[in-house]
C-alpha cells in the first residue's frame, strides 16, 4: 500500500478532507484544511482513499472530539467533530458553493451558514441499529451506530453529545427491556421525544409475536412512551399503542434540530411571501408547517404529500381555500399549476425528473420556486434542470453541526 505526505486543502460533501498527491485527488476522513499528513492509499482511477498513519501538522481548526465514539470506534454519525464550529461552518458554505459551481453550472460566492443555537444536544431524534446477541447472558442487544469505515458493523453506544437527554433517557429504558422488542436477529429503531415530554417509537423489522401484549407491556413500563410503531420488513408503519390525545404520525415526520427548523420555516415563508402569492404549492409537505403557514396568511395552498397519513394531518389543518393531496408530487404536480409559489422540499434524492420538466414546461411560470435542499449534490443537479430560472438568492441553516450535513434555501425566480 502506498504512503504519501500531503496537505489538506478542504472539505469535500460528506466530510472528508481533500488533498492532492501525485496527481491524485485523495480523500482523508477525518482530517481538517490546513493538516499535514502522511497517509495510505488506495488508489482508483483519478482518486484514492487516504487513511491517516501520523499527524504531521494540525490545522488552525482542529479540534479534540467530545465524542469517546468518535476516533475510538469511528462513529459514522458525525464527521466534523474535530474541527471548530466556525470552521464548520466555513467547510459547509464551501460545499453548497462548489456543487452548485461544478454540478449546477452557476458560479455564486460562498453563502454564509446560519449558526445553530445549540451545537451540542440539540437532535430530538437518535435512529439507533440493533442486533441481538447470541444469548441473553450475553446482553440482550446491542444498540448503536455503524463505523463510517465498516457500514457493515454496529458498535454499542454509550453516549451521543449532539443527542437530547431526554431520548438518550428513552432509549436506555428500552434497551432494558429489550426482551419486549421483535424476536429478530437486526432491527432498526428510532425514538423521538418532542418538547412536551411525550416519545414515540418507530421499530423497523422482525415479525412482533403477540405485538399488542409485548407493546402495550413496554409502553407500561416506560411512561414517556406515547406512542408505538411498527414496520415489519417492507411495510410502512403502523401505530401498536397510541396514548390519547399522542400525535398519531410516530416519529418519521420529526425535525431534529428544531430551533433551526423554525428559523428555516421562517425564511421560506418570508421569501414566498416576497412575491404576494395568491396561490402556493408546498411539494413533499409533510404534515403541512409550510403550508399551514402560507394559509394562514391568505394563500390558496395545495400540499402535495406522499405519505397517506401525513397528507391527512396536513389536510386537516388547512383552511377551506386549501387543499391536501396524497401523492407523488412528479405526478400530482402539473394539476396543482398554475401557482404563484412553489416549494420544494424533497428527500435527500432531490426531486424526479419530471417535476423539473413540468416546471420548465409550465405554460404560466411560478414567480419563484423555493427549493429547500439537505443535499448540495443533488439540489444543483436539479438546478442545473431549471436552465430558465436563475437564482435569487442562496440561505444556509445549520440543522446539523458537527456533522457534514447541511439545509440549504435555493431561491429560483423565471429568467427574464
Amino acid at each position: 500500500m502506498r504512503r504519501a505526505v500531503v496537505t489538506v486543502e478542504s472539505i469535500a460533501a460528506g466530510g472528508d478532507g481533500v488533498a492532492r498527491a501525485d496527481g491524485l485527488v485523495v480523500f482523508v476522513p477525518r482530517t481538517a484544511p490546513g493538516d499535514r499528513v502522511e497517509v495510505s492509499l488506495v488508489a482508483s482511477g483519478r482518486f484514492a482513499r487516504g487513511s491517516v498513519v501520523r499527524l504531521l501538522e494540525s490545522a488552525p481548526g482542529r479540534v479534540q472530539p467530545s465524542c469517546v465514539h468518535y476516533e475510538r470506534d469511528r462513529c459514522g454519525g458525525c464527521q466534523l467533530q474535530h474541527l471548530d464550529y466556525e470552521s464548520q461552518l466555513s467547510a459547509k458554505g464551501t460545499i453548497i458553493r462548489d456543487a452548485l459551481q461544478r454540478i449546477g453550472h452557476r458560479t455564486l460566492p460562498v453563502p454564509e451558514v446560519r449558526r445553530s443555537p445549540r451545537q451540542w444536544r440539540y437532535r430530538r431524534k437518535l435512529t439507533l441499529a440493533l442486533r441481538r446477541r447470541r444469548s441473553p447472558s450475553d446482553g440482550g442487544m446491542v444498540a448503536g451506530l455503524h463505523p463510517y469505515d465498516a457500514p457493515e458493523r454496529v458498535f454499542p453506544l454509550e453516549e451521543c453529545p449532539i443527542t437530547a437527554d431526554p431520548v438518550l433517557e428513552v432509549w436506555h429504558a428500552i434497551l432494558a427491556s429489550a426482551e419486549l422488542l421483535p424476536d429478530a436477529p437486526t432491527l432498526r429503531a428510532a425514538v423521538r421525544v418532542d418538547p412536551d415530554g411525550d416519545a414515540s417509537l418507530v421499530v423497523e423489522g422482525g415479525r412482533w409475536d403477540s405485538a399488542a401484549s409485548k407493546s402495550e407491556a413496554l409502553a407500561a413500563r416506560i411512561p414517556a412512551l406515547a406512542s408505538i410503531w411498527h414496520a415489519p420488513e417492507g411495510e410502512l408503519p403502523r401505530p401498536l399503542q397510541l396514548r390519547a390525545g399522542s400525535a398519531a404520525l410516530g416519529a418519521s415526520f420529526a425535525q431534529v434540530n428544531e430551533e433551526v427548523a423554525a428559523d428555516l420555516l421562517a425564511h421560506v415563508v418570508d421569501r414566498a411571501m416576497a412575491y404576494a402569492p395568491r396561490s402556493a404549492v408546498d411539494g413533499y409537505a409533510g404534515v403541512g408547517d409550510t403550508a399551514f403557514a402560507l394559509d394562514r396568511r391568505g394563500v390558496r395552498v395545495t400540499a402535495i404529500e406522499w405519505d397517506a397519513r401525513a397528507a391527512g394531518a396536513a389536510g386537516a389543518r388547512l383552511g377551506p381555500a386549501s387543499s391536501a393531496v396524497a401523492g407523488a408530487v412528479e405526478e400530482c404536480l402539473t394539476r396543482a399549476l398554475p401557482a404563484d409559489a412553489i416549494i420544494l422540499n424533497p428527500p435527500r434524492a432531490g426531486v424526479d425528473q419530471r417535476v423539473t420538466e413540468a416546471l420548465e414546461a409550465a405554460p404560466s411560470r411560478p414567480r419563484a420556486v423555493l427549493y429547500v435542499s439537505c443535499n448540495p449534490a443533488t439540489l444543483a443537479r436539479d438546478v442545473a434542470r431549471l436552465p430558465s430560472y436563475r437564482i435569487a438568492s442562496l440561505a444556509a441553516f445549520d440543522m446539523f453541526p458537527q456533522t457534514a450535513h447541511v439545509e440549504t434555501v435555493c431561491e429560483l425566480v423565471p429568467e427574464g
